[in-house]
């Protein structure tokens, strides 16, 4: 049994800025916080990231940090950090050319890895293993439209992603690429039955688990199967995720912020409904008046957190004592990242 003081909180919020302010770091102190996610706005320059990341640490030393990093359109960190194509530009090689769009994958994995990881984040949130369907808040955000394809190129992905040191989180579970809503600002449900949804949007996930350390589940609601959305029913997460399919990793929910998760009420409802349902930790984001909620709902309820979820969580954490502050200062990590860069560069951005 761990000790509490090193249990790691099940509410994952934002912080204001390129700083923590006095409000962020009081927050970040309560235990039920157990992660902080980065956005644009947090973000000047490499060297500042870093030093904002420190002091996140400096007020909790086994807090989870994390960032959308996936390439293309999806990019927190630009300024000083090499540019990323969108994954289905990795698929439209992998059309003509499949072996070495599977260099580029696996490339692509390393580079943004590497880089997170320098300025003291512990993981992106990814890859999308969604199937480039009718959704356009996916599109080129998928890697392609075909599971196949998806699975050779997010497993070349994600061993990048492993190859530099970082776990892996593969979203948005069973698949939101064949439901046209955005989930961001709209209900969204798929009318299709499990076993349809098995045989495509599911694939990519399922021949990948050896390389997932997470799932992310879809704010969708797939009514054939349960009237809740994914990230907040018991049959997805437990019936299915846990005891069907076996998978024992994390599961984080998607943005308890975004439109489709307000079915399930205000944000300490929310939060209570993706921890009851078996996610391991609930995101809130953009939101600090919600974030506030969800976490006082945390406070007087402390049953909706466990043990288990802490321990699944704690495989989250990267081991940064290869990363001293930035690439440069690792040769041998400098080095593939150097070469790895330049094959992408070469490829998308000549």
């Amino acid at each position: 049994m761990k000790n509490n003081s090193t249990k790691i909180g099940q509410l994952m919020l934002d912080v204001a800025g390129t700083e923590l302010t006095q409000a962020d770091q009081e927050l970040i102190k309560q235990p039920q916080v157990g992660g902080v996610i980065l956005f644009a706005r947090n973000v000047a320059t490499p060297q500042q990231v870093r030093e904002l990341t420190d002091s996140i640490r400096a007020v909790k030393p086994n807090i989870l940090i994390a960032v959308d990093q996936e390439g293309g359109r999806v990019a927190r960190f630009r300024q000083g950090f090499s540019p990323l194509p969108p994954m289905g530009k990795l698929g439209e090689v992998f059309e003509c050319e499949p072996i070495f769009a599977l260099e580029l994958a696996f490339a692509c994995g390393y580079v943004m890895a590497s880089e997170v990881l320098a300025v003291g984040v512990d993981f992106s949130f990814a890859p999308v293993l969604d199937v480039n369907g009718v959704s356009a808040v996916i599109g080129d955000r998928a890697f392609h439209q075909h599971p196949t394809a998806i699975t050779a190129l997010s497993a070349e992905f994600m061993r990048g992603m492993k190859s530099a040191g970082m776990a892996t989180t593969g979203k948005h579970f069973p698949g939101h690429g064949s439901v046209a809503p955005d989930s961001h600002v709209a209900d969204a449900v798929d009318e299709r039955t499990f076993d349809e949804i098995y045989q495509y949007d599911m694939q990519p996930f399922i021949k990948n688990f050896t390389l997932l350390d997470a799932l992310m589940p879809a704010h969708v609601i797939f009514n054939k199967v349960d009237d809740k959305p994914a990230g907040f029913s018991p049959i997805w997460i437990q019936q299915i995720i846990r005891q069907k399919l076996g998978f024992d990793g994390v599961l984080f929910s998607d943005d308890l912020s975004m439109k489709a998760a307000h079915v399930a009420g205000d944000a300490g409802e929310r939060i209570k409904s993706a921890l009851t349902a078996g996610c391991d930790m609930g995101l809130v984001c953009n939101d600090r008046d919600s974030a506030l909620i969800a976490l006082e709902k945390l406070q007087k309820n402390p049953e909706l957190c466990n043990e288990k979820s802490s321990q699944r969580l704690a495989n989250m954490k990267a081991d940064f004592h290869a990363w001293q502050n930035d690439l440069s200062q690792t040769a041998n990590l400098h080095e593939n990242w150097q070469a790895l860069q330049q094959k992408i560069n070469q490829q998308f951005f000549a």
